[in-house]
């Protein structure tokens, strides 16, 4: 095995490991070199190729961390983004920016959900880093109570799934780029390569809600299973 290869190696092997957990920053360039007794050049190489497996990431000035595993979600599911940061053992928090109140007018994605509107936006959490943007639209002529709901404890969605039944779903997923609102919210360069998920709930065919959320490229697959 090379040398560069070995370093590789053994970074990976911590990772897989759990020893090096998600977010656990990894040595400098110039660390590992003095460790293995080799050029920063050669450590750089074993540190890009960690890179390019998605095992861990690189933040601007700040050095190389691991990664977060993605989250896997059902492309024809609507997830609960708060469940499934806990159910792999990850603190969650939602972080709210906006809230309003406000009429449908103007707003082509509330065409279908009455004329009375909660409009909130916040920041999806693990571990106290963002994990997702969202912006939203709650129908409260179908919510009345989410008025009330004090959506720094519980987040929209999670509240919604549990309190309001829907009977009808429509996705929209695209590749964007952020915005700038986005981008500063995530932490992220408005060049990153991102996931927008346009989702409208319905009960027997009046609006629920509507909502937008984007996601930093590699934290949520979308993933479905199919037969014949």
């Amino acid at each position: 095995m090379t040398l560069h290869g070995r370093i590789t190696a053994d970074i990976a092997a911590a990772i897989r490991s759990g020893a090096w957990p998600p977010g656990h920053r990894i040595p400098f360039e110039t660390e590992l070199a003095a460790t293995y007794g080799c050029a920063r050049a050669t450590a750089g190489k074993a540190v890009q190729a960690l890179v390019a497996a998605g095992l861990i990431e690189r933040r601007r000035k700040a050095g190389s961390f691991v990664a977060r595993p993605p989250i896997h979600a059902g492309v024809l599911e609507i997830p609960d983004i708060e469940a499934a940061i806990r159910a792999r053992g990850r603190p969650y928090g939602f972080r709210q920016k906006s809230w309003r109140l406000r009429g449908a007018a103007g707003i082509p994605e509330a065409a279908a959900l009455g004329e009375t509107l909660l409009e909130l936006s916040g920041i999806h959490l693990e571990d106290g880093r963002p994990f997702a943007f969202e912006h939203r639209l709650i129908n409260l002529g179908a919510a009345p109570k989410a008025a009330d709901v004090d959506f720094t404890r519980v987040s929209p969605g999670a509240w919604l799934l549990s309190h309001v039944a829907w009977s009808e779903a429509r996705h929209e997923i695209a590749a964007v780029n952020p915005d700038l609102e986005v981008s500063e919210a995530l932490g992220v360069l408005s060049s990153r390569a991102c996931l927008a998920i346009k989702r409208w709930t319905w009960r027997v065919g009046v609006g629920i809600t509507y909502a937008r959320q984007v996601f930093p490229g590699d934290v949520l697959d979308l993933t479905a299973t199919f037969t014949p």
